[in-house]
């Protein structure tokens, strides 16, 4: 005796069931398990049989389009996103400077003084304790020193939430603020990866190098931060840029960084300096010659440093000049 067409079909489910519960999906249809996504993750299809097994055709983008960037950001109706980089996540609004109504008419003499008089109680009650004030001036000092550094966007936002976690726990008391906005926007270099010394660090700020390093590494203790050594492969590309070396002189001095790392030497060194010296013996190698001062003045290290580097790398590599 023949089953009940529905009971063929039920026995299809259960048994499609039982085989994505194993981990492979098949088709209803032909049983093949060859199933791809569309390039948008809107429908899930059979390759074999056409079928479609998962359809949603929802728009989530705007009603509206734009051509160019003007043109979006006149229709867009939202504002900027979220962003660590002001004290109050850029939720806030500010009243324009231009003494205009909507319309673009200029305003009487009366709307101007009442215009002026709003403006000045908005920048007044933006802050309303010292730590907010307190954050308002470290975050403007980061993005300062961000701006003159010329780091991405990523690392100021990493900068700005490292202070803000330094001052939720209270590690600025009895330290400056520019120390501390100093400290933690080296930190966040280091963390992105994005290479800038201490001595760069400090060409911006207006506290010394040895106070940077002393709050670097007390901020760095406390909010468990874990850095570890910078390779000095990732100076190499920025110093070859500026010396105007070709890619050959770069591929050659991350040889030597690599050969010579791998036999202790550059343990305890400066990773500007290291990197520096690398650059000089493949620039040499690759009859590329830049002198010793070119160098060190693009590395902001000493002519000594390059030269006692250069010396145990080129006899680590059993290179004779």
């Amino acid at each position: 005796m023949e089953r009940l067409p529905r009971q063929k079909e039920r026995d299809t489910e259960t048994a499609h069931e039982t085989t994505e519960q194993e981990g492979v999906r098949t088709c209803p249809e032909c049983d093949s398990t060859s199933l791809t996504r569309s390039a948008d993750g809107s429908e899930v299809s059979c390759e074999d049989c056409g079928l479609i097994l998962e359809e949603e055709t929802i728009d989530r983008g705007p009603e509206w389009r734009a051509f160019n960037a003007a043109e979006r950001d006149s229709k867009s109706r939202v504002g900027a996103p979220t962003t660590q980089t002001m004290h109050d996540k850029g939720l806030t609004t500010s009243i324009d400077w231009k003494n205009k109504d909507a319309y673009g008419r200029s305003l009487s003499s009366e709307k101007r003084s009442q215009m002026n008089r709003l403006r000045k109680w908005q920048e007044r009650i933006r802050t309303k304790d010292a730590g907010e004030r307190n954050l308002q001036f470290a975050l403007s000092e980061t993005d300062r020193m961000a701006s003159a550094l010329g780091v991405p966007r990523s690392v100021r936002e990493v900068a700005s939430v490292l202070y803000r976690r330094a001052l939720d726990e209270d590690l600025i008391r009895g330290r400056s603020i520019e120390g501390v906005a100093t400290s933690t926007l080296y930190a966040a270099c280091r963390l992105e990866g994005i290479p800038r010394s201490l001595d760069e660090i400090a060409a911006v700020s207006r506290v010394d190098r040895m106070e940077i390093g002393r709050t670097y590494r007390y901020i760095s203790q406390e909010l468990t931060l874990g850095m570890e050594p910078v390779d000095p492969k990732k100076y190499v590309p920025r110093f070859c840029s500026e010396l105007e070396l070709p890619e050959e002189v770069q591929s050659k001095a991350n040889e030597i960084i690599d050969t010579t790392a791998e036999k202790g030497m550059l343990s305890g060194k400066s990773p500007t300096g290291y990197a520096a010296a690398a650059i000089y013996a493949a620039a040499l190698l690759c009859n590329k010659k830049k002198t010793q001062r070119e160098v060190a003045e693009v590395a902001q290290v000493t002519e000594v440093t390059i030269r006692n580097r250069y010396q145990e790398q080129i006899a680590a590599m059993g290179i004779h000049e």
